[in-house]
């Protein structure tokens, strides 16, 4: 019997390929950074090839580090950036154009003519999101509409549309497919049928043929046809968000888990039924397992939380690596007057508002760069606070306590001050790579290398938990002034 699974964890500034054990710990882990793409203000791409040479390099780095087999892995799991869109030919592999990102923002005016009927919520009884430039569906229609010759193309069947899951699972196995969760993140997936919805095809005038199949999040896909993993199944599909909350093991409607990574994203699992949202959130799949009935979600996504830190970092050089924000923002006792926005690609929720831009509010010649590098961490614990409260008031779930994971839950300053300013324990698992796990879990459970959800829940177990601290007048008084500093950001583009 094979030992191991393993993981493709597609993100937005680096691909990572990790192997766990059947305890869903780590084995081994290589991970490389590819280019972001800036051509003009709000544009955000990637090289789709590079991003592919890039995978076939961490997989080969982490067999090498591990010194296990290909035969010892049991099958591969795929998560990935969500919504970023690729659109390449059929017959050569080539995308058409770069992978436009899910940060960019130059489809608001597709997404604006769109409003002109039915307003921003035009689609979101049927696709459980707003009107936005986050999602894929505007994305595809820029691409059609902008390079030569794409639309001819794909009328005739030679264009292939997918999200990143999809490009990496086309280049592995030949197969085009996505699962249900990355299909829920395009504007154009109905999350009832679980089927591309014809009337919004027609109104956004994208060819049905270019769309991959949607597939359950757990199943073999194909496998894979040459290099290091060949045969191996592909068996696990998941968008980022949903691994985590899959990862995290939130098996149960109720249960929530946030992620820190490039954005921060907040998922509150809502068992087999789509809750609609009239706080600002998106309706989402949450996972579908084989031929399981379909889990949806609740999110909250924020679009600038650790790229903040990449900012400070490479933009204005306070710090030399991210790790540094930490022991700079310890340098003082508070944010000294000061409020950081990163609307930096707008607004997300519970906002909405792609007009809005990055604001810094309160500035007195007493600030230092130690008050900059705090405001900015405390950025990310205001944002989560404004999504927790619009879960509260769409489920009636009073949460008790957050399930936390990605890169920035090592920082021990933010993790307590999230933990102060929500007024709930903030719990660190044992493993924090649980966006790569859940995508693990979901191939591994396909093959059998794992039985059932109660083998996975035996698996997570708590790393550290934070406790709130703060007293509620100084809680209700900062977080009124971070409220203030939010409306000054909208409205900024003309």
């Amino acid at each position: 019997m094979p030992k191991y699974v393993a993981a493709i964890d597609q993100g937005t500034t680096s691909t990572r390929f990790i192997i766990f054990d059947h305890g869903g710990n780590i084995i081994a882990i290589d991970q490389k950074e590819h280019q972001q793409i800036y051509p003009r203000p709000g544009w955000v791409e990637h090289d789709p090839l590079e991003i592919w040479a890039v995978t076939r390099d961490v997989v080969a780095g982490a067999l090498s580090k591990s010194g296990i087999a290909p035969s010892e892995i049991a099958a591969i799991g795929i998560t990935n950036q969500r919504e970023t869109t690729v659109v390449w030919e059929k017959s050569t592999g080539r995308p058409v154009y770069n992978a436009i990102v899910w940060q960019d923002t130059r489809t608001d005016e597709i997404c604006n003519e769109l409003a002109k009927q039915g307003g921003q919520d035009r689609f979101r009884a049927k696709t459980g999101l707003p009107l936005a430039t986050y999602f894929s569906g505007p994305k595809i229609k820029w691409i059609l509409d902008n390079v030569e010759g794409a639309r001819a193309k794909a009328e005739q069947g030679d264009l292939l549309f997918g999200t990143m899951d999809t490009w990496l699972i086309w280049n592995l196995t030949g197969e085009h497919v996505t699962d249900v969760t990355n299909a829920s993140r395009t504007l154009l997936m109905n999350l009832h049928t679980l089927d591309w919805d014809d009337e919004i095809l027609g109104i956004l005038d994208i060819p049905r043929a270019m769309l991959p199949k949607i597939k359950s999040s757990s199943e073999v896909y194909g496998a894979v046809r040459s290099g290091d993993l060949k045969s191996i199944p592909v068996a696990g599909d998941l968008g980022d968000q949903q691994a985590a909350l899959f990862g995290q093991t939130c098996f149960e409607p109720g249960e929530a888990k946030n992620t820190y990574g490039t954005g921060c994203f907040m998922l509150l699992n809502t068992g087999e039924k789509a809750v609609p949202s009239s706080a600002g959130l998106l309706t989402t799949l949450g996972y579908k397992i084989g031929s399981q009935p379909a889990v949806y979600a609740l999110e909250g996504s924020i679009a600038i939380t650790g790229a903040l830190v990449q900012w400070l970092r490479d933009n204005l050089g306070l710090i030399e690596k991210s790790s540094d924000i930490e022991a700079l923002a310890r340098t003082v006792e508070d944010n000294g007057g000061i409020y950081f926005v990163p609307a930096f690609s707008g607004l997300f929720a519970p906002y909405w508002k792609s007009n809005a831009r990055g604001v810094i509010v309160g500035m007195t010649r007493y600030v230092n760069k130690g008050h900059l590098a705090r405001a900015a961490l405390e950025a990310t614990a205001y944002q989560t606070r404004e999504v927790l409260d619009a879960m509260e008031a769409d489920s009636g779930v009073k949460l008790t306590a957050l399930k936390v994971d990605g890169g920035m839950v090592f920082n021990e300053l933010l993790m307590q001050f999230q933990a102060d300013v929500l007024n709930v324990p903030v719990i660190r698992p044992r493993v924090a790579e649980t966006t790569a796990l859940g995508a693990a879990y979901a191939a591994g459970l396909a093959v059998g290398f794992w039985k059932d959800y109660d083998e996975l829940r035996a698996n997570w177990a708590k790393d550290r938990e934070w406790r709130p601290s703060m007293d509620a007048g100084t809680r209700k008084k900062l977080y009124s002034g971070w409220k203030k500093a939010v409306t000054r950001t909208f409205d900024w583009v003309e």
